[in-house]
């Protein structure tokens, strides 16, 4: 390595050293809130931080090993946003308390599981002794944009009470899962069957209605809970009411009159997209 050379890395890395310092200074001052940006930003700032450095230094060696280590880490960060469904779009963070063994932060977050947004603003009480550091979540509180689900409204308190942030998002992926099933699953009988399907809920809503438009008054409304437990496990419960107007009781369509029954059979049998695919096809029929 030539001279020239030599004095270029050590020009970088004074000027990295004192950026550092005066960061750390801010930080310690407990004056400036510190915010993580989305994957996409710190990808950008990384690709462009790494075209300034690629104009300085085209052709040396460990250029190509700065590019192998980005893709690596393009690669690795996306499979985690995938395998989790948990996406963080904004983290800010705040001191609002510091001693010699005690720090408290103030800390807001917010981010998608798969389509289900959400937020969370906690304390996070940091202690430290002479043998470890131990850390506690304190005023934990959550916004899940899932309507006024009763149940849900129970699993976010509890979740609240006791503090446990990585319990918290275990249960939030199951739920979100089935969140976005169900979501994606109206969508896709809305655009197949936009003359009989309709969400009188939106796409965040639990039920479909199904109408036969050469029938007056012939409804099935199809309704898909997710029922969350104390504990946080999700399950997915379905059933299907009907609104059948007296001429087409007088037509004695016992296929209607049994409707309910039989669905809750399919459901078991063929699962909640074929159950329901059944069901319009079953509902064309009727005239």
């Amino acid at each position: 390595m030539d001279n020239s050379t030599r004095q270029a890395y050590e020009d970088e890395i004074r000027s990295l050293e004192e950026e550092i310092r005066l960061l750390a200074e801010k930080y310690e001052d407990g004056q400036q809130e510190s915010t993580f940006f989305s994957d996409e930003e710190i990808l950008m700032a990384v690709k462009s931080s790494q075209g300034e450095f690629e104009g300085k230094s085209e052709g040396r060696e460990s250029l190509s090993d700065l590019k192998a280590q980005l893709e690596s880490l393009e690669t690795d960060l996306s499979f985690l946003m995938k395998f989790t469904g948990i996406q963080f779009t904004s983290h800010s963070k705040k001191t609002v308390e510091r001693t010699t063994n005690r720090t408290v932060r103030k800390h807001r977050l917010s981010g998608n599981c798969h389509s289900l947004p959400f937020q969370l603003e906690f304390q996070l009480l940091e202690v430290q002794n002479e043998e470890n550091v131990s850390a506690v979540v304190t005023d934990l509180s959550i916004i899940l944009e899932s309507g006024e689900d009763s149940d849900v409204i129970k699993f976010v308190s509890s979740t609240e009470e006791c503090g446990n942030l990585l319990t918290f998002f275990r249960r939030l992926l199951s739920y979100a899962e089935w969140y976005e099933h169900r979501r994606a699953t109206f969508l896709h009988f809305k655009g197949k069957y936009p003359d009989i399907v309709t969400l009188p809920e939106g796409l965040q809503g639990d039920c479909i209605t199904l109408r036969n438009p050469t029938v007056s008054g012939l409804e099935l409304l199809v309704v898909w809970k997710i029922h969350v437990d104390e504990e946080g496990r999700t399950t997915p419960v379905l059933d299907l009411l009907t609104k059948v107007p007296e001429q087409v009781l007088e037509q004695k369509l016992v296929t209607l009159e049994k409707a309910p029954m039989r669905f809750r059979s399919l459901l078991l049998l063929l699962g909640v997209e074929a159950a329901i695919e059944n069901l319009i096809r079953a509902l064309s029929l009727q005239e």
